[in-house]
């Protein structure tokens, strides 16, 4: 069975944690998932789903719904403009109602403060968990899906409180990661940056998506895919980093079939 919290009954998930959101900046958004997002919505007969936009700070909210509706052929709503009866509807009633969750990339700080602000860890939980509501993040939308958001990119714009996260997926990611040295720069590289997390944390592990990669948890099975053929990192202290091009290394990581 999934990781459940007590006295929530756990059902299969559907979950899509995707590194980024556009593979180039003309590309169009979840692109390179699209074949296996579209395939279960039409598997599911979805029709609708609610946009959680909190992390975008300089996009405009509702501009994002109907760029993500047109992507998706389906109805997409910001959770603040979901109404019932024409009476703007509490963000938990959104949830609960919601066909499909989608969570957007932006700033990882700003978006989890707000679903604690909001009241919707619990419901968003419950959703997936116990309906088996699909689950889409990209992004700060994939950090928050996991334990904490200790392993994000962004500045903590809103609050420098680590309040937990999601816990969706049991272990931490980092996406957008790039392993590449850049010329001139004399800061941390990623790389050195994550060895120092797991310095603090010794008995986490750290997965780094590569951009246009994403992991899909369906019918209790976990799969990577990369739309670049592009490999993942695993950061462990004490351990080499590994890379894989398959799941089956987190079996005893994960209580999914990792594949």
């Amino acid at each position: 069975p999934t990781t459940t919290q007590p006295g929530l009954t756990s059902v299969p998930m559907e979950v899509f944690l995707l590194s980024n959101g556009r593979i180039s900046d003309d590309a169009p958004l979840l692109g390179y998932a699209l074949p296996q997002l579209k395939e279960m919505i039409t598997t599911r007969r979805i029709k609708s789903a609610v946009l959680i936009p909190y992390a975008l700070i300089r996009v405009d909210h509702k501009q994002r719904a109907k760029e993500l509706s047109s992507v998706l052929d389906i109805d997409v709503q910001c959770i603040q403009d979901v109404t019932k009866g024409g009476v703007p509807s509490p963000a938990h009633e959104a949830i609960l109602s919601s066909e499909m969750i989608l969570v957007s990339g932006g700033n990882t700080w700003m978006l989890n403060q707000m679903l604690h602000e909001q009241g919707l860890i619990v419901p968003i939980q419950r959703a997936v968990r116990e309906r088996g509501v699909p689950y889409v993040g990209w992004s700060a939308g994939c950090n928050v899906a996991t334990p904490s958001i200790r392993t994000t990119n962004d500045m903590p714009v809103r609050s420098s409180v680590v309040l937990p996260a999601l816990g969706l997926f049991p272990i931490q990611i980092n996406p957008h990661y790039i392993d590449a040295h850049i010329s001139g720069h004399m800061g941390e590289t990623r790389d050195e940056r994550l060895a120092e997390f797991c310095a603090v944390n010794p008995g986490e592990h750290v997965v780094a998506l590569r951009e246009g990669s994403f992991l899909h948890i369906s019918n209790n099975q976990l799969r990577y895919f990369s739309i670049k053929g592009d490999n993942f990192k695993v950061f462990k202290h004490g351990q080499e980093i590994r890379e894989y091009y398959d799941t089956k290394e987190f079996k005893s990581l994960v209580p999914f079939e990792c594949l």
